[in-house]
């Protein structure tokens, strides 16, 4: 692994402890991550990248600040950020690439 992932996968596990009491300083964490990966031109690791915001790059905890619906009949998973109101699909089941 690079060093600019362990980076990114540090800077994500910080978020994930600090953003119940400092929401911002892991929306920080989010955006120094995303410039990390960018300025090394590393991709940023898909389990990590539903985690976040792409509209304002909020730290996304379900429950908390996202609101995460399935949908069976179209097999979608629907992120709602609940900061900005941007919405996420990401397809799931054997078929997800169509």
């Amino acid at each position: 692994m690079t060093v600019a992932r362990e980076r990114i996968e540090r800077l994500f596990e910080l978020a994930d402890e600090v953003h119940d009491e400092n929401p911002e300083r892991a929306k920080r964490y989010v955006e120094r991550a995303r410039e990390i990966a960018q300025k090394e031109r590393v991709r940023m690791p898909s389990h990590l990248k539903r985690r976040y915001c792409d509209s304002c790059g909020a730290y996304l905890v379900p429950g908390k600040n996202a609101r995460v619906r399935l949908r069976s009949d179209s097999k979608l998973v629907s992120v709602r950020c609940l900061e900005c109101g941007a919405t996420a699909r990401y397809g799931y089941g054997d078929d997800k690439d169509s």
